[in-house]
């Protein structure tokens, strides 16, 4: 199984052209033949809690029609990050789409408190399979929460694949605690963050994978969007920067 963490470069509250530039990483991943594609946290929209009640939407929304026309083409699970609605309120969610599948949500359980004025806890996706694999998710703050990676664990997840938008001050001490899941549980963990601007702070981007043992395996840089692609077959990552074309 090959599987992709995207690493992006939100424009704030322009979902037309956030939809433009997840293509292009959709179909960078489908040249280097990814099974699956994971992005950021709040991609679609970037990380703008602020405008989340203006943005939010349904899994339904078909402005995401072409992501299913992209999973069900080329046999490829996509996980993208939008606000939706829900009855009483507005979720931190990734809408998952499989070949010929109804598409499914992951929203996110657990809070930071900074965002609860603004959101509130979601449904988890209780299994997510991709070529025989079981894959968990997890969305930003949840990593920290210890209760989430031992749920997945229990649940006999083999991959853990966090969406984050994970500032420079914030980075290293997600770094330590990802690779501490990993080795934990015994299972290769792989981190989707961004780079440029969300909610007035700095992406650190680093968008990382480790091995069953915790050990760093690949890893982007802090800057530049891109794909890290790890495959599970041969244990190893290769980092696949954007076409010169959107340079």
């Amino acid at each position: 199984m090959r599987v992709c963490v995207a690493q992006t470069k939100p424009k704030a509250g322009d979902i037309p052209q956030n939809i433009e530039a997840h293509l292009t990483l959709i179909d960078l991943a489908v040249g280097h033949n990814g099974d699956l594609i994971l992005f950021p946290e709040l991609s679609l929209t970037g990380y703008e809690p602020t405008q989340a009640s203006q943005l939010a939407t349904t899994p339904d929304d078909t402005r995401l029609d072409v992501f299913q026309q992209r999973s069900t083409l080329h046999n490829l699970t996509i996980a993208v990050g939008i606000p939706t609605r829900v009855p009483d309120g507005i979720c931190i969610s990734l809408v998952v789409f499989q070949p010929d599948t109804p598409r499914q949500v992951y929203s996110k359980q657990y809070l930071h408190a900074d965002e609860e004025p603004y959101f509130v806890p979601g449904q988890p996706l209780t299994e997510l399979s991709v070529c025989t694999h079981s894959v968990a998710l997890a969305i930003c703050y949840e990593l920290s929460v210890p209760q989430h990676a031992q749920a997945a664990a229990d649940r006999g997840a083999n991959l853990y694949l966090a969406s984050v938008v994970k500032s420079v001050n914030g980075i290293d001490k997600a770094l330590t605690r990802l690779a501490a899941i990993a080795q934990t549980y015994s299972l290769p963990v792989l981190m989707a963050n961004s780079v440029g601007q969300a909610d007035g702070d700095e992406c650190a981007g680093r968008s990382s994978v480790w091995n069953a043992s915790g050990i760093l395996i690949g890893q982007l840089n802090g800057t530049d969007e891109g794909l890290l692609l790890f495959d599970t077959y041969t244990q190893e990552a290769m980092a696949l920067p954007l076409p010169s074309a959107r340079e």
